[in-house]
């Protein structure tokens, strides 16, 4: 090989080495523009998700239901029982709220620290079997009463307190719509009953809901005619019933 050759291929390779040399640089500077654009991109978007943090506000703390149950079953803050007790209901769209507040109404019911006004708004108001089971046993007899009035009662309590020891309760759930026949029979056929709850009883089907069922109110009415405590004036009235078994019995007990 001559000097000229060898000349030539040094040069060949001094070339390639420069340009390899030349396009590692030129990798490695783009690699780092990359990494540098990357990490800004990077940087930018934990930015972000701590801003967001920041202003995002720490969701409420929420105290479990038995807690708070608990909690205002025993309290003696007739301050808090009283808020509890008049606070309006969640729309019942808010299932999980709407049984939470229900829940708790039990519990503030069932607290004779809670004024007896709010006892006896609830007991007015509310249309939960929960609730309503717990105040109908109250120690208040107004609380009972407006609890035996209650529409929204379900038969089976309403029925309950038609043998209350109060009278004004007895005659707050015979008069209640949702009481049965059967318990109206009963109250009817009480040799304890007040005449003020016998006159009434004494005019179902007739002047009070005159579309009741026929044999049913005939069957109460004639267990008036019956009952001890009946008035002269309830059995004078009875003697000329639309029902020839309520007339009987009024007029055999006129004649005693």
């Amino acid at each position: 090989m001559t000097d000229e050759t060898m000349t030539t291929d040094e040069t060949t390779d001094a070339a390639v080495t420069s340009d390899a040399a030349v396009t590692a640089d030129a990798t490695a500077t783009e690699t780092a523009a990359v990494d540098a654009v990357e990490g800004a991109a990077d940087a930018t978007a934990a930015d972000g998700v701590a801003d967001a943090a920041a202003d995002t506000p720490d969701a409420p703390h929420v105290e479990p239901l038995t807690a708070t149950y608990e909690r205002l079953r025993h309290s003696t803050d007739s301050a808090e029982l009283h808020e509890f007790a008049r606070r309006p209901l969640p729309d019942r769209s808010e299932q999980a709220a709407f049984s939470r507040a229900t829940a708790l109404l039990e519990a503030v019911a069932g607290n004779p620290h809670t004024p007896e006004e709010d006892r006896v708004f609830l007991a007015s108001t509310m249309p939960f079997p929960n609730v309503l089971v717990k105040l109908s046993e109250d120690a208040s007899p107004a609380v009972r009463e407006a609890v035996a009035a209650n529409a929204d009662d379900k038969n089976w309590l309403v029925g309950r307190l038609t043998k209350d020891d109060v009278a004004a309760v007895r005659d707050k759930a015979l008069r209640n719509k949702r009481t049965s026949w059967k318990m109206r029979l009963e109250g009817a056929q009480d040799p304890d009953m007040d005449v003020d709850t016998l006159d009434f009883l004494s005019r179902l089907g007739v002047e009070l809901e005159p579309d009741a069922n026929v044999v049913l109110s005939s069957m109460v009415r004639r267990a008036v005619a019956l009952n001890p405590n009946a008035s002269q004036e309830i059995l004078e009235r009875l003697s000329s019933d639309s029902s020839d078994e309520v007339v009987h019995a009024a007029r055999r007990r006129l004649a005693q």
